[in-house]
Protein backbone atom coordinates (compact mmCIF):
# COMPACT_ATOMS: atom_id res chain seq x y z
CA UNK A 1 0.00 0.00 0.00
CA UNK A 2 0.84 3.45 -0.94
CA UNK A 3 2.17 5.93 1.88
CA UNK A 4 -0.20 8.32 -0.02
CA UNK A 5 -3.41 5.90 -0.45
CA UNK A 6 -6.74 6.58 1.36
CA UNK A 7 -7.23 3.87 3.73
CA UNK A 8 -10.18 2.03 4.90
CA UNK A 9 -10.49 -0.34 7.57
CA UNK A 10 -13.28 -2.39 8.03
CA UNK A 11 -14.72 -2.89 11.75
CA UNK A 12 -12.38 -6.59 13.03
CA UNK A 13 -10.13 -6.40 10.64
CA UNK A 14 -6.66 -5.18 11.08
CA UNK A 15 -3.50 -7.19 12.22
CA UNK A 16 -4.49 -8.58 15.79
CA UNK A 17 -2.01 -8.86 18.43
CA UNK A 18 -2.20 -10.19 21.96
CA UNK A 19 0.27 -7.60 24.01
CA UNK A 20 0.04 -6.89 27.78
CA UNK A 21 -2.58 -9.52 28.46
CA UNK A 22 -4.84 -7.41 25.74
CA UNK A 23 -6.09 -7.69 22.21
CA UNK A 24 -3.92 -4.36 20.17
CA UNK A 25 -5.29 -4.07 16.83
CA UNK A 26 -2.87 -1.77 14.54
CA UNK A 27 -5.10 -0.07 12.39
CA UNK A 28 -2.37 2.88 10.75
CA UNK A 29 0.92 1.17 11.05
CA UNK A 30 4.38 3.43 10.33
CA UNK A 31 4.63 1.95 6.69
CA UNK A 32 1.42 3.51 5.86
CA UNK A 33 2.71 6.85 7.21
CA UNK A 34 6.30 6.89 6.36
CA UNK A 35 6.63 6.62 9.63
CA UNK A 36 4.57 9.72 11.15
CA UNK A 37 2.24 7.66 13.40
CA UNK A 38 0.80 5.07 14.00
CA UNK A 39 -3.08 3.82 15.81
CA UNK A 40 -3.64 1.18 17.46
CA UNK A 41 -7.04 0.11 18.64
CA UNK A 42 -6.57 -1.71 22.26
CA UNK A 43 -9.06 -3.82 24.15
CA UNK A 44 -7.65 -4.36 27.59
CA UNK A 45 -9.45 -7.06 29.58
CA UNK A 46 -10.19 -7.04 33.34
CA UNK A 47 -6.98 -6.47 35.43
CA UNK A 48 -5.09 -6.30 32.30
CA UNK A 49 -2.45 -3.36 31.13
CA UNK A 50 1.18 -3.17 30.34
CA UNK A 51 3.58 -2.54 33.70
CA UNK A 52 5.60 0.36 34.12
CA UNK A 53 7.77 1.78 30.64
CA UNK A 54 8.74 4.97 29.24
CA UNK A 55 10.16 5.82 25.40
CA UNK A 56 11.42 9.26 25.88
CA UNK A 57 11.07 10.26 22.01
CA UNK A 58 7.60 9.17 21.46
CA UNK A 59 4.43 10.86 22.17
CA UNK A 60 1.51 8.66 22.98
CA UNK A 61 -2.31 9.44 23.25
CA UNK A 62 -4.97 7.43 24.24
CA UNK A 63 -9.13 7.62 24.29
CA UNK A 64 -11.29 6.00 25.82
CA UNK A 65 -13.83 4.40 24.13
CA UNK A 66 -15.46 2.21 26.79
CA UNK A 67 -14.87 1.25 29.94
CA UNK A 68 -12.48 2.10 32.81
CA UNK A 69 -8.59 2.49 33.30
CA UNK A 70 -5.78 3.67 35.81
CA UNK A 71 -3.41 5.79 34.28
CA UNK A 72 -0.56 6.16 36.68
CA UNK A 73 2.51 8.51 36.48
CA UNK A 74 5.63 9.69 38.74
CA UNK A 75 2.88 12.98 38.78
CA UNK A 76 -0.33 11.27 39.20
CA UNK A 77 -3.12 8.66 39.31
CA UNK A 78 -5.94 9.15 36.79
CA UNK A 79 -9.31 7.08 36.85
CA UNK A 80 -9.91 7.70 32.79
CA UNK A 81 -13.72 6.64 32.14
CA UNK A 82 -15.47 6.62 28.35
CA UNK A 83 -14.50 9.96 26.83
CA UNK A 84 -11.19 10.69 28.61
CA UNK A 85 -8.22 11.50 26.82
CA UNK A 86 -4.72 10.96 27.94
CA UNK A 87 -1.49 12.36 26.93
CA UNK A 88 2.36 11.21 27.33
CA UNK A 89 4.29 13.58 25.83
CA UNK A 90 7.95 13.39 24.56
CA UNK A 91 10.50 13.27 27.39
CA UNK A 92 10.61 9.88 28.42
CA UNK A 93 7.43 10.03 31.51
CA UNK A 94 7.46 7.10 32.77
CA UNK A 95 3.95 5.75 32.91
CA UNK A 96 1.33 2.84 32.71
CA UNK A 97 -2.18 1.96 32.25
CA UNK A 98 -4.06 -1.00 34.25
CA UNK A 99 -7.81 -2.17 34.05
CA UNK A 100 -8.78 -2.51 37.61
CA UNK A 101 -12.24 -3.40 36.80
CA UNK A 102 -14.22 -6.43 35.86
CA UNK A 103 -15.52 -4.33 32.58
CA UNK A 104 -13.15 -4.70 29.16
CA UNK A 105 -11.77 -1.60 28.75
CA UNK A 106 -11.53 -0.21 25.09
CA UNK A 107 -9.12 2.49 23.95
CA UNK A 108 -7.39 4.54 20.74
CA UNK A 109 -3.60 4.80 20.85
CA UNK A 110 -2.27 7.50 18.86
CA UNK A 111 1.82 7.12 18.45
CA UNK A 112 4.33 10.03 16.96
CA UNK A 113 6.37 8.48 15.48
CA UNK A 114 5.52 5.21 14.48
CA UNK A 115 7.37 2.34 15.37
CA UNK A 116 5.53 1.17 18.67
CA UNK A 117 3.70 -0.89 16.18
CA UNK A 118 6.62 -2.70 14.88
CA UNK A 119 7.54 -3.39 18.99
CA UNK A 120 4.22 -4.87 19.55
CA UNK A 121 4.67 -7.16 16.01
CA UNK A 122 8.33 -8.53 17.73
CA UNK A 123 6.65 -8.64 21.38
CA UNK A 124 2.88 -9.94 20.68
CA UNK A 125 1.06 -12.90 19.25
CA UNK A 126 -0.74 -13.12 16.72
CA UNK A 127 -4.68 -12.99 17.11
CA UNK A 128 -7.22 -13.88 14.79
CA UNK A 129 -10.01 -11.13 14.48
CA UNK A 130 -12.17 -10.67 17.42
CA UNK A 131 -10.51 -13.02 19.12
CA UNK A 132 -10.06 -12.77 23.15
CA UNK A 133 -6.03 -13.33 24.24
CA UNK A 134 -5.24 -15.22 26.95
CA UNK A 135 -5.21 -14.54 30.51
CA UNK A 136 -2.12 -12.95 31.21
CA UNK A 137 0.54 -14.20 33.47
CA UNK A 138 3.79 -12.91 35.04
CA UNK A 139 6.77 -13.07 32.67
CA UNK A 140 9.56 -15.29 33.13
CA UNK A 141 12.92 -13.66 33.58
CA UNK A 142 13.45 -15.07 30.24
CA UNK A 143 10.33 -13.45 28.96
CA UNK A 144 11.72 -9.94 30.70
CA UNK A 145 15.03 -9.90 29.17
CA UNK A 146 13.87 -10.70 25.53
CA UNK A 147 11.28 -7.77 26.30
CA UNK A 148 14.34 -5.72 27.52
CA UNK A 149 15.91 -6.23 24.69
CA UNK A 150 13.30 -5.71 21.61
CA UNK A 151 11.55 -2.52 23.69
CA UNK A 152 15.29 -1.17 23.63
CA UNK A 153 15.70 -1.52 20.05
CA UNK A 154 12.75 0.82 19.73
CA UNK A 155 13.06 3.55 22.41
CA UNK A 156 11.67 1.52 25.31
CA UNK A 157 12.62 1.16 28.38
CA UNK A 158 10.98 -1.19 31.00
CA UNK A 159 10.55 -0.85 34.76
CA UNK A 160 9.09 -3.13 37.65
CA UNK A 161 6.13 -3.96 37.95
CA UNK A 162 5.80 -2.31 41.58
CA UNK A 163 7.69 0.36 40.28
CA UNK A 164 4.54 3.09 41.77
CA UNK A 165 4.27 1.58 44.58
CA UNK A 166 8.02 2.32 45.96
Amino acid sequence: MRPDSVITIDPGAGEALAVAGGAYRILLSGAHTNGACAIIDMMVPPHSGPGPHAHKDVQESFYVLEGELVFRSETQTYTARKGAFINIPFGGAIHNFKNESNEMAHLLCIVTPAGMDEMFREIGKPLAPGATPPPPVPPTPEVLAKMKVIGEKYGQEFFAADYFKK
